[in-house]
């Protein structure tokens, strides 16, 4: 019986001790939805915004996706007409759909900040939007997903809780059929 007094107490001691403090705030300590944590790394991407047009790029690898959508509805634009220079260079854009552009890059962007111009011509509206696309792939690469590591921790509580759990029912029901059978054989 000293045995199991041992081991609940120092599973409490543990479950306690790994147990994190925001765990015991109630309903009027939340602090809000916790950020969304990627899949994987995040691909590089640039928005550019203006009064009438927003523009977003998304890099995959020397491949651009663009959307080009009105600032107002977030509608795609029609028909337009897209120009792009990315860190001095200018980058062929073709159109896929409205809205919707594509380019090739010559070469890889290289790591660090680099400046995203684009001429928009839609209709009769005109404008020039500017934005960065920021370039830091060993950064980004090895980085581990946030929350991983309390999701480990988590997990390893939870295992010794069920051990704990399962020592003492063992103990318990062996209690139980001694006391049962009139004392030790």
């Amino acid at each position: 019986m000293q045995l199991l007094s041992l081991f609940s107490t120092l599973g409490l001691a543990l479950v306690l001790g790994l147990v994190s403090p925001a765990a015991f705030a109630d309903a009027g300590h939340d602090h809000g939805e916790a950020p969304a944590t990627a899949a994987g790394p995040a691909m590089p991407r640039f928005a550019a915004t203006s009064d009438l047009f927003e523009l977003v790029g998304v890099l995959d690898g020397q491949k651009l996706a663009l959307y080009l959508d009105h600032a107002g509805d977030n509608s795609p634009v029609n028909e337009a007409q897209l120009e792009l220079d990315i860190a001095g260079t200018r980058v062929p854009v073709t159109r896929v759909a409205d809205g919707e552009f594509q380019a090739a890059l010559a070469a890889p962007l290289a790591e660090g900040v680099s400046p995203v111009t684009a001429t928009v011509v839609a209709g009769k509206d005109t404008d020039l939007l500017a934005g960065e696309i920021d370039i830091h792939a060993a950064a980004h690469a090895h980085a581990e997903p946030p929350g991983r590591r309390s999701a480990l921790v988590a997990g390893a509580v939870a295992a010794v809780v069920l051990a704990l759990a399962a020592v003492w029912g063992l103990r318990r029901g062996r209690t139980a059929r001694t006391q049962r059978l009139g004392g030790a054989a």
